[in-house]
């Protein structure tokens, strides 16, 4: 393969380590990536909030595309640049689904500038540096388009959890997960990762076998299935390793910086 003409990377369990840094090799070698001319494009489940640090740590390098597809986010600006929503009444129409038949599911939504969830919801690392959200009721969680919905169960594992989930909404929204707990998150449909990364490829010119991507999580599957070379950190999740023919280190070991080292020489 030649030199690629875009890197696009995920970030949690794959270009972070898992404290949640980036190394300085990788800060390193994502220099040295647009140094080169190379297109850097972060793409990640994250929201833009979360982005603040990766964003100081990188040297504000590149493009990032945030919550699996919705959003394109200049990290040179810190702006969001383009947003796609999932609109009122399909929101309220996949909560109603999935309430009537997924008991204990909890919910919560993203906006381009923060956050709400029920009380019940376990909000966690999605408060990031805002604080705790707010706080809402069913009727007003769905009352404005949002960016991505997230569902939570307090006792399913992840994978069946994603298997009723989309069986269930899969025709409204575009399903997914990227940590190892029950936490479902849904786009607009056909709004993905590989969606998004593909139009800022346009952008540049750049043909998908142009492109490099790595990931770990199946959020990260249609992006990996777009790009010309993908691969998988050796943590990555089964399905995963199964679907990406080159295995690079794990994310504590600094496995895209490896590869990108190798390719840009």
């Amino acid at each position: 393969m030649k030199m690629p003409r875009l890197v696009a990377t995920d970030l949690d369990g794959t270009a972070l380590r898992s404290d949640g840094t980036l190394s300085p090799r990788t800060v390193a070698a994502f220099a040295r990536v647009e140094e080169t001319g190379a297109v850097l494009v972060l793409v990640t489940g994250r929201p833009p909030r979360w982005m603040w640090d990766v964003a100081a740590a990188s040297g504000h390098r590149g493009l990032a595309v945030c919550a699996n597809g919705a959003l394109i986010y200049d990290l040179h600006s810190e702006q969001v640049v383009e947003s796609h929503v999932i609109g009122v009444d399909v929101l309220r129409e996949v909560v109603a689904q999935l309430r009537a038949n997924v008991p204990d599911l909890t919910f919560s939504v993203e906006y381009e500038g923060g956050f709400a969830h029920e009380s019940d919801f376990r909000s966690g690392s999605l408060d990031g540096a805002t604080g705790s959200g707010l706080r809402v009721s069913g009727g007003t969680l769905t009352a404005r388009p949002c960016v991505k919905l997230l569902a939570q169960h307090p006792s399913m594992a992840p994978d069946p959890l994603h298997e009723l989930v989309d069986r269930l909404v899969g025709r409204l929204v575009t399903v997914t997960h990227s940590s190892r707990r029950a936490l479902m998150e849904m786009s607009a449909l056909g709004v993905t990762k590989a969606t998004a990364l593909a139009r800022v490829a346009r952008r540049y010119g750049v043909a998908p076998e142009e492109a490099v991507a790595f990931g770990d999580m199946p959020n990260d599957l249609p992006m990996l299935g777009w790009a010309g070379r993908s691969y998988a950190v050796a943590n990555a999740h089964p399905d995963v390793l199964a679907a990406v023919g080159e295995v690079t280190s794990a994310n504590d070991d600094d496995g895209v910086a490896l590869v990108l080292e190798n390719l840009y020489r």
